[in-house]
């Protein structure tokens, strides 16, 4: 069970949205002004430096036509997969399941 893998390197909903925000030529500026959010927070989404929440999909759902429940999608994928790949994690889930096999 601790060997799960995707095939494929799961995408950060950030990126997807930087493409679809540069594929219709859209200020980053201008869509932060019109979604009320900051320009520092939608920057940091679009360059992966933070996730997409169930309020801000739907946000970018209602701004872009991308569907929220796909960025959400998107972001479990991501999460999940920066969970594994942490060493210290993993030693962590090693030991649990260590403790498990015993009961």
């Amino acid at each position: 069970m601790s060997k799960v893998r995707y095939g494929y390197t799961p995408t950060h909903p950030g990126e997807v949205l930087k493409d679809e925000i540069e594929f219709r030529k859209l200020s980053q500026r201008q869509l932060a002004k019109q979604m009320g959010m900051s320009y520092k927070v939608l920057n940091d989404i679009l360059n992966e430096r933070r996730p997409v929440s169930t309020s801000t999909a739907l946000m970018f759902e209602a701004a872009l036509d991308v569907p929220a429940d796909s960025l959400i999608h998107l972001q479990e994928k991501y999460n999940m997969n920066t969970a594994r790949q942490d060493k210290t994690f993993a030693a962590r889930l090693a030991q649990i399941r260590k403790y498990a096999a015993v009961l």
